[in-house]
């Protein structure tokens, strides 16, 4: 049995190197209903307007773990791929500090 509410899907598109995304909801046993593709609307520089859409967390993860399976990982120094990229920098770093007091020793 398929739960009621948002279902994200993401799939790597390989023949033009995009992702699509899909949105659905099931609503207490009736059909799905499935997001349509995005419509843009010229608006006024600065205009404040609603977001395109609003996940809640757990949605927003879902959305997450689906780029991730699609081999999309994070670009910047933020989260655990960052702090790793952080500990390596560190780690060379340090390296140098030692390589650098050993020649000034010997």
């Amino acid at each position: 049995m398929i739960e009621n509410g948002l279902k994200i899907y993401a799939q790597r598109e390989p023949w033009d190197n995009s992702i699509g995304i899909a949105f659905g909801e099931k609503r207490e046993g009736r059909m799905w209903h499935i997001a349509q593709p995005l419509t843009f609307v010229e608006s006024p520089t600065g205009a404040i307007t609603e977001p395109t859409i609003r996940l809640k967390q757990e949605e927003a993860q879902r959305l997450m773990d689906e780029l991730w399976v699609c081999g999309l990982r994070p670009s910047e120094g933020t989260g655990s791929a960052g702090a790793l990229a952080a500990t390596q920098k560190h780690l060379d770093d340090m390296r140098k500090l030692v390589f650098d007091m050993r020649v000034t020793q010997v």
